[in-house]
């Protein structure tokens, strides 16, 4: 059965996407990308609008069955955390209103996942994104290697979470 996975880098100004399919048993590959941008000039409600709907588009186009989307982490000035919020929230708004299950993971879960440490470096995480999707170059920029980042998490977590069901019902689901 094929999977398909929306991985999301949520920012006000740059919204990272990538799309992971793949199945059981075979690497995963990425099969779409890119950035949603918006600019700083517009007034944030417009801004909040164009991410909501560029997602409620990818949603549509690419029938996910999945969305995984990266959860927040305050390290920056109070009023980017507000806008990066308002945009997280009217992505998992598109991808409610269309019926995806959703999930989240901090950056922590999602670099010890794929590198098995919590603290590994940008780069380092390219390289891993890379090798594991067989890409000749680095995945750019930032916020879209961020997203494939993501969704390779979830497919190895969900995984791993599929087995434990299993497991739970002596193999059977």
């Amino acid at each position: 059965m094929m999977t398909t996975i929306l991985g999301i880098d949520p920012g006000v100004s740059e919204t990272g996407w990538a799309v992971l399919c793949g199945e059981a048993g075979a690497a995963p590959r990425l099969a779409d990308s890119g950035l949603i941008k918006t600019l700083p000039s517009q007034p944030l409600p417009e801004r909040l609008c164009l991410i909501h709907g560029a997602v409620a588009r990818l949603v549509e186009r690419h029938r996910p069955q999945d969305v995984a989307v990266e959860e927040m982490f305050f390290l920056k000035a109070a009023h980017t955390i507000r806008g990066t919020l308002q945009a997280r929230g009217v992505i998992l708004l598109a991808a409610a209103q269309a019926g995806c299950a959703i999930s989240e993971y901090n950056p922590r879960t999602v670099k010890a996942t794929l590198t098995g440490s919590g603290a590994a470096d940008k780069r380092q995480m390219q390289r891993v994104v890379s090798k594991t999707l067989g890409l000749a170059d680095l995945l750019r920029p930032d916020d879209v290697a961020d997203a494939a980042a993501i969704a390779l998490c979830h497919l190895r977590v969900g995984r791993v979470k599929r087995l434990q069901v299993l497991e739970c019902y002596g193999g059977r689901k």
